[in-house]
């Protein structure tokens, strides 16, 4: 009986350290979001509930070992029509404003306004959700970024859709002058001619992108934003091994 008991003991020591070490990542979590909320460079420019998904979502890959860049995080809001800067790369240890600028959904996404997504190639549709960024490379639209989906059934069909950061003539204030709108891509969120070497070399190589629309489909599945369903899943994952 004294093994059992032994072990017990070690068990339910241990407890409480777990339980303040995530109460301490909550905390901390719960500071960065406070003050980067103030940040004078982000007030009225990105949605504060936008800002704090992106965040929650930046923390749980980044406790997962998948953003190798750390502090570095990117929003693209397509709440926003075409017409507005809605890509935002943030530096989040600063509280600051990397750069804002215009970036087109894709064609199946809609007009001005994006209003529905998917993760099926062929679609020619945006794709919501958390993403990393990988390396660069020079492909038929010059020098370009790829992207890997992180949320299963939501993006990860990225690589094989040929989702990228990539520059079009079609993402420019002159196109939207003499259209209303700008430019649309078969998916990629693809950015001004003016601007896509600064926003690659930004974020390339490891950091977090975040591309947001108040779907509720997104919103309820996504395991990044909803912990309930993060644990729920890891049950059944545990369950079935």
């Amino acid at each position: 009986m004294i093994r059992p008991i032994v072990m017990l003991f070690f068990i339910l020591a241990a407890l409480p350290a777990t339980g303040h070490a995530f109460s301490f990542q909550q905390n901390s979590l719960h500071k960065q979001i406070s003050t980067i909320s103030r940040s004078p460079e982000l007030k009225n420019r990105i949605d504060p509930k936008v800002l704090n998904m992106a965040l929650v979502g930046y923390q749980s890959l980044k406790e997962q070992g998948k953003v190798i860049r750390d502090g570095i995080l990117t929003v693209i809001d397509f709440n926003k029509p075409s017409i507005d800067e809605r890509l935002f790369v943030i530096d989040i240890n600063r509280g600051r404003l990397l750069y804002s600028g215009l970036v087109a959904h894709g064609s199946g996404s809609g007009e001005n306004f994006a209003y529905s997504f998917s993760n099926t190639p062929g679609s020619h549709k945006s794709s919501l959700g958390f993403y990393t960024t990988g390396t660069t490379y020079d492909g038929k639209h010059g020098y370009s970024l790829r992207l890997q989906g992180m949320e299963p059934g939501i993006n990860d069909n990225a690589e094989s859709r040929s989702i990228v950061i990539h520059a079009a003539d079609y993402v420019s204030y002159d196109f939207i002058r003499k259209n209303g709108r700008l430019g649309r891509s078969q998916g990629c969120p693809a950015v001004s001619f003016d601007s896509y070497q600064q926003v690659i070399d930004l974020i390339k190589d490891g950091s977090c992108l975040f591309i947001y629309h108040r779907d509720g489909s997104y919103t309820s599945g996504s395991s990044l934003i909803n912990p309930d369903i993060a644990l729920r899943f890891g049950s059944r994952n545990t369950q079935a091994s």
